[in-house]
């Protein structure tokens, strides 16, 4: 099995979670390749080599983000911020030769719990360009906006990877 983890972080939180997703995934028999990439530089086509793709990103006003949140994250006192998030990425993206298997994720606050989810609307997306659905998507928590991530955030998600690949 081969894995593709793609991400995309504003304060850090989403791209430790997918870092640990990853982590999970290589720990399994028979996994011989597992690449991590920012969605900022991820190319628009899957290598035909890939078995599962993993997408993940923070929600942000109900949804993934797009360049005005992002921009609000900025005047918030993020520093790092893509030019090309989650949903530029997957609006781009060519459909794959064959049905590839998709997960998906996001981060989104504990306190206040509001509604929409990032990895509900990736999903959707990448089912519409002929991706297969692993599993349900999931969410991980962060205190506030800018974080940290709640605690045990990082095992689960490494505990989700591992059990990706048991689909």
């Amino acid at each position: 099995m081969r894995a593709l983890v793609v991400y995309e972080t504003i304060w850090g939180n989403t791209g430790e979670i997918a870092k640990s997703i990853a982590d999970g995934i290589r720990t399994q028999r028979g996994v011989d390749d597992v690449q991590l990439v920012d969605a900022a530089t991820a190319a628009e086509e899957i290598p035909p080599h890939i078995d599962l793709v993993v997408v993940g990103g923070p929600t942000h006003a109900f949804s993934m983000s797009k360049a005005s949140t992002r921009d609000s994250a900025k005047q918030q006192g993020a520093t790092t911020i893509p030019e090309r998030g989650i949903r530029e990425w997957i609006d781009g993206l060519s459909s794959p030769a064959s049905p590839v298997m998709v997960a998906t994720f996001d981060t989104r606050t504990v306190a206040p719990r509001l509604p929409g989810s990032a990895a509900k609307k990736a999903m959707k997306k990448l089912v519409a360009l002929g991706f297969r659905p692993a599993v349900k998507p999931e969410t991980f928590g962060v205190h506030g906006y800018s974080g940290p991530l709640a605690d045990g955030e990082l095992e689960r998600a490494r505990e989700w990877g591992a059990a990706l690949t048991a689909t």
